[in-house]
């Protein structure tokens, strides 16, 4: 197993402190081809001999950029589970930065799976092709086959444990409602058989995100700063009646079913953030991102915005600032992907710099802006805050 070093860590977090600057700090436990980090090299080896830690598809395809939660509990890594490591970690990252936790270090947002996102990786490139389809179910490694197995047993149907839907689509199938598991009326997703196994498998998702999350608050109990995790923005099909690319994700979110309740229940127990992705997008990510926001007000949690493209767009910035600024805005935070080349570039960070000082000083008509006599009880106009990060 390997050693932690925080020196390098350690070195900006003291350059941070000295500017009287703030982190927020993203712990992973996945591998980015985007960022060119890749998983610690004695987790691959371990996953060379045996690749059962991985998730798979249907086809015996391993997703190789993040272990598969159905791995939690088994000793898999030297003799460890994933959760143990996971927690040793934490208490790890505590000890060595806990100087500037809750001063120079605010918060932390937990890796929960693919891209940092509570899901499956039902949606990413195979040999090179990013999938442009509703996404494959992703419980085909030994231990996941293991959990459904135990499960549908447990509830007296044997058969329906053998796998995953048979007549699920494939990645690259351009009509998944045409026929099959998704079909708009009358598919296997609306049967008893289709409500057994996506209650399942969502709620696989959901108990990894709550020991994951638990274990993180636990371990930062004792300081004050707040502990968020990601969820996915999965807009295509989202005004058919299935959702196929949610519920491939492992949202169980259909025309008859909210699915983003219980995922944000369970955040709400640990008293976890919520990290939303879609800021920028319109159309039916904007659908969803309100649908979302609404049940995060409802189940009393926070709410940190993410863009998800870095285009320099006018549309993208105008379409964040309507979710920032906006009457029904539930954003606290705001994390602007993400700083680099591009972000600097005459092509965008000028658009960037206009959109900050629209966050900074909003524009308001003559009959908002309060008297110079009414300020005191104009506090929250005329010292308005706003919290962005860049990323």
């Amino acid at each position: 197993m390997g050693e932690y070093n925080w020196t390098g860590y350690l070195a900006i977090i003291e350059i941070v402190r000295k500017l009287g600057l703030k982190l927020h700090l993203s712990v992973c436990f996945h591998a980015s081809e985007e960022a060119k980090v890749s998983l610690p090299q004695w987790v691959s080896r371990i996953g060379e001999s045996e690749p059962s830690i991985y998730f798979t598809d249907r086809s015996g395809g391993h997703y190789k950029d993040c272990l598969s939660l159905g791995a939690d509990d088994v000793p898999v890594l030297d003799g460890k589970t994933p959760l143990e490591v996971y927690g040793s970690f934490f208490e790890n990252l505590k000890s060595s930065l806990s100087p500037f936790m809750g001063s120079t270090i605010t918060g932390l947002s937990i890796g929960l799976g693919p891209n940092g996102e509570l899901r499956y990786p039902s949606h990413h490139q195979v040999n090179g092709n990013t999938q442009t389809g509703a996404g494959e179910f992703q419980c085909y490694d030994k231990n996941m086959l293991t959990n459904l197995k135990n499960h549908s047993e447990k509830n007296g149907n044997p058969l329906w444990g053998l796998g995953g839907p048979h007549d699920a689509p494939l990645y690259n199938d351009q009509s998944p409602l045409s026929n099959g598991f998704f079909t708009e009326n009358g598919g296997s997703w609306e049967t008893p058989y289709g409500d057994f196994f996506l209650s399942w498998y969502s709620n696989e998702l959901i108990h990894h995100g709550d020991r994951v999350l638990s274990l993180a608050t636990s371990a930062f109990k004792d300081f004050p700063i707040t502990i968020s995790g990601k969820i996915p923005i999965l807009p295509s099909w989202h005004k058919s009646r299935s959702h196929p690319s949610e519920l491939t994700a492992g949202v169980y979110n259909t025309v008859n079913r909210d699915g983003y309740g219980p995922v944000l229940e369970m955040f709400s127990r640990n008293s976890c953030r919520v990290v939303l992705p879609g800021m920028d997008l319109s159309d039916e990510a904007e659908t969803l991102v309100v649908g979302i926001t609404d049940s995060c007000k409802r189940t009393g949690v926070v709410v940190t915005g993410e863009n998800s493209l870095v285009s320099g767009s006018s549309v993208g910035f105008e379409q964040m600032n309507k979710n920032l600024l906006g009457e029904d805005a539930a954003v606290d935070l705001f994390v602007y992907q993400r700083m680099g080349a591009y972000f600097f570039s005459p092509e965008h960070f000028p658009a960037f710099a206009q959109f900050f000082r629209g966050l900074s000083q909003p524009t308001l008509s003559l009959d908002d802006l309060p008297m110079e006599e009414d300020c005191e009880n104009a506090e929250s106009l005329c010292g308005m805050n706003r919290y962005l990060q860049t990323a």
